[in-house]
């Protein structure tokens, strides 16, 4: 959901000698490349300067680490700490991907569907693999319910119901982004001086709050699929 392509869209095309109206279907795909260099480049900075005594910018990553572990052990379980590397990076990836849709000159990778929608099939590809190594074939039990005579029945609503799930989270995740950049582009537009900077709080705001929704979510998936109560 992008009125107008990012300056680095547009550098780009000038760049590859091309109209940007060419370049306006990849555009969610720079920002995708810019928030990936963005995060290479802060694990860089990051690590060249881990020590004993960590410094302010290492105080947050560990702090934000920390929390995430502190997630995972607690809607997962003990050995929720093993699925860090996935929910982290989308953690990290989301937000930042968000937040650079704040920043003049960039467009959110976030407000495109096929971003968010990538992110949710991830999601679903990845907690469907561990139900079936954790549970074998046994994992169909999920799908049938406890009551055998019911399966008929519950099969295909649960079938549905987990088709459905990365459409919701690429839809929840595109919708709030997509319409609250829209919003404030308009707003922007209309008073450019002094609504810009409460705009851009409720914008952080949204930012970290649709980042948990969809780990939050991501856990909760991950919980559902290795629980041996059904």
């Amino acid at each position: 959901m992008e009125i107008h392509p990012s300056l680095w869209t547009m550098l780009i095309a000038n760049l590859l000698h091309k109209e940007v109206h060419d370049l306006l279907l990849v555009d969610h795909l720079i920002a995708v490349g810019l928030v990936t260099i963005t995060l290479l480049l802060l694990a860089i900075v990051v690590r060249a300067k881990i020590s004993l005594i960590p410094g302010r910018l290492q105080q947050v990553i560990e702090l934000v680490v920390t929390a995430l572990i502190n997630m995972l052990e607690e809607n997962i379980g003990k050995e929720g700490r093993k699925y860090l590397p996935l929910v982290g990076t989308l953690a990290f990836f989301i937000f930042t991907a968000n937040f650079l849709g704040m920043v003049p000159g960039f467009s959110a990778a976030t407000g495109n569907f096929n971003t968010t929608v990538a992110c949710a099939l991830i999601v679903f590809l990845y907690y469907n693999y561990l139900g079936l190594r954790e549970h074998g074939p046994g994992y169909l039990k999920h799908f049938t319910g406890p009551i055998p005579w019911l399966a008929p029945l519950m099969l295909p609503i649960e079938i549905i119901g987990h088709l459905a799930r990365p459409f919701s989270l690429g839809v929840r995740l595109f919708g709030n982004i997509g319409g609250e950049h829209l919003v404030s582009a308009v707003f922007y537009s209309m008073i450019p001086i002094l609504l810009p900077v409460p705009l851009m709080i409720l914008g952080l705001f949204a930012a970290v709050l649709q980042t948990f929704v969809f780990i939050m979510l991501t856990q909760v998936y991950i919980a559902g699929a290795l629980a041996h109560d059904h």
